[in-house]
């Protein structure tokens, strides 16, 4: 975003933070170009106090001093939000909206004039500035309001861009997805405390293992199946464990939990 230009959170929850952080670290925009709203008057004061933005208890009064609108608010909330902002929101503003399931073409439609709209799937690993965001422009939305979103959400993680059609299942995969992947972390943890190993050491050695894996699938390009077979000596260990693990269908397991979760996401849009 340029000097000059103010975005306002609609809701200062975790993600809202963690972008907040992310953004005022990255220099993309300066404090005073913030401002926040959210129902709780101490999460207001903790945001204010933290990092030196304007804050509101008003939808309405923030997004109307707004050039960029982001909506970071839960699904379940996202059309009492749009009632407020019902009336103030103009063609000069651009929306962004990282309620999973929503589509453009809802939030377009809550409101009065033509709305350039562009939704967002971001993740929780945002909070730690290693997130991955999925982005897709609504009817109206211009490549530059696509770059105007990439450029906030590249401040906390990867960015790609997918036509809107593919968002559930983004929300699948990258949206839950952290959640699986915990899971694995804390299920590896287990299986090196029942070998022996103390709970702090397992827990290090099966978060480090996942992370140093995961950047070897980003930065070498490599198939993920040809960086498996890097690793499986013939009549080694890694085999007799992958053969365990396909015994127990961890590989059909994820697949049903990624499909599982685009379905919910499907569901969350038709309401």
């Amino acid at each position: 975003m340029t000097n000059g230009k103010r975005l306002a959170f609609i809701g200062g929850g975790n993600m809202a933070e963690a972008l907040l952080r992310g953004i005022l670290a990255a220099t993309r925009l300066a404090p005073e170009q913030v401002i926040v709203t959210d129902v709780r008057a101490d999460r207001l004061a903790y945001l204010r106090d933290t990092y030196g933005i304007e804050t509101s208890g008003g939808n309405a009064e923030a997004a109307a001093q707004a050039d960029t609108v982001l909506l970071a608010v839960k699904p379940q909330v996202v059309t009492g939000v749009l009632d407020d902002l019902r009336r103030v929101i103009t063609e000069r503003q651009l929306v962004i909206s990282i309620a999973a399931g929503i589509s453009t073409a809802t939030i377009a439609e809550a409101f009065l004039r033509p709305v350039r709209v562009v939704r967002v799937m971001p993740n929780t690993p945002a909070l730690v500035l290693e997130g991955m965001s999925a982005l897709a422009r609504g009817n109206l939305a211009t490549p530059e309001d696509l770059a105007t979103a990439r450029g906030l959400f590249e401040a906390v993680g990867k960015v790609v861009v997918v036509d809107e059609v593919l968002m559930d299942a983004v929300t699948g995969l990258s949206g839950s997805g952290p959640a699986y992947v915990f899971l694995v972390i804390e299920a590896l943890s287990d299986a090196g405390v029942k070998a022996g190993l103390p709970r702090d050491v397992a827990t290090t050695l099966a978060a480090q293992t996942v992370r140093g894996a995961a950047k070897m699938v980003l930065e070498t390009g490599k198939h993920p199946g040809e960086l498996k077979d890097m690793v499986t000596s013939p009549g080694g260990t890694t085999i007799a464990g992958l053969h365990a693990l396909e015994q127990g269908a961890v590989r059909a397991a994820l697949i049903n939990a990624v499909e599982a979760a685009t379905r919910r996401s499907q569901e969350l849009g038709r309401r």
